[in-house]
């Protein structure tokens, strides 16, 4: 028998086999699409609902209602999104944009707009550094070293503020007073913050460092790839971005208020996870963390519009219900990109 018969007698060709390897890319790739983009899918139906359901949600003064009022809030989920890319997690975020917001309006308060924006980022980028060397050299879990440094932080904050008892104001009509005044000014800064974070991610070693790292940190460490460096540099991102919402925060409620910012470290958290973000790390986007942002301030705004009697409590349980089913489904799609 000749090579060539052989060849077509041994190897025959057969749909099955065409149509196996070509299911399991296409399988592949539409829970990868799914968990990218799945977020932005489920808020563009949710408005749409809400636009053909409610005559005041499509107005322009909810519209502006939803992003202004939250738009330093979402800088907490942009650090976030860094973080847990690369399998860590900061619980200390809602502190530090409380403490920023304390440190801002003093600085304002004492001596202008420079010290204003200068000390609370100081401050947020050494309290990042100081977690991120407890990480990263240290070798402590995430979850305990950022537990900690959200209850030293508060700590600090009832310091400066001897106890609470003390609240710093913003000069009316200062430069930094500005900053956070009007409706677009707010968006306008945390957009082009986002954009900046996306190119980072995207366009840059760091950005595919933290990728590598959140996929397999040993496969990361053995490729010479600056782990632990990268490490830092996240919590010092994260800490910094945490404590410019709260400086900007308190540049827009014209005072640094001290009870704010508890359980926002949870908002972030599932703000970003809702985005398409893995909690093991090694996959998540900027742009995932913003639809995920935005689906839950426009959920907010429908409990406060239609279930407004309930109160908070409400709002909570729907984000846990509305987290754990993103985490379920974030699992279910895992396991789908796993399978042979």
């Amino acid at each position: 028998m000749s090579p060539t018969a052989m060849q077509s007698t041994t190897l025959p060709p057969g749909p099955a086999s065409g149509t196996g390897a070509a299911q399991t890319p296409l399988r592949e790739r539409l829970a990868s699409q799914v968990q990218r983009h799945g977020a932005l899918a489920v808020l563009v139906l949710v408005v749409a609902i809400a636009t053909a359901t409610s005559s005041t949600f499509p107005t322009t003064s909810n519209i502006t209602s939803i992003l202004g009022n939250n738009a330093f809030v979402w800088l907490l989920a942009l650090g976030m999104t860094f973080v847990i890319i690369t399998g860590g997690i900061d619980l200390s975020v809602g502190s530090m944009y409380a403490l920023g917001g304390v440190l801002a309006a003093y600085g304002a308060h004492t001596s202008g707009t420079w010290l204003a924006i200068a000390l609370p980022v100081v401050v947020g980028a050494a309290w990042g550094t100081l977690q991120g060397l407890l990480v990263a050299r240290a070798g402590m879990a995430p979850f305990i070293v950022t537990l900690a440094g959200l209850l030293g932080a508060r700590g600090l904050l009832q310091a400066v503020t001897h106890d609470g008892s003390t609240t710093y104001l913003v000069p009316a009509g200062s430069a930094f007073r500005s900053l956070g005044s009007g409706t677009w000014t707010p968006v306008i800064i945390v957009g082009l913050l986002f954009v900046l974070a996306g190119l980072v991610l995207t366009r840059t070693r760091f950005g595919a460092t933290l990728t590598a790292m959140g996929g397999n940190e040993n496969a990361a460490v053995l490729m010479g790839l600056p782990v632990a460096r990268t490490k830092v540099l996240v919590y010092v991102l994260s800490g910094a971005l945490a404590a410019t919402a709260g400086a900007l925060g308190s540049a827009r409620l014209g005072s640094g208020v001290t009870t704010i910012g508890v359980g926002y470290e949870l908002t972030a958290i599932a703000s970003v996870v809702i985005g398409g973000t893995l909690l093991t790390g090694g996959s998540g986007s900027i742009g995932g963390t913003l639809s995920g942002v935005l689906l839950l301030a426009v959920i907010h705004n429908l409990i406060d519009h239609y279930f407004s009697q309930y109160g908070s409590a409400f709002t909570d349980t729907v984000n846990g219900a509305f987290l754990a089913l993103v985490v379920l489904l974030q699992t279910l799609l895992s396991r789908t990109q796993r399978l042979p």
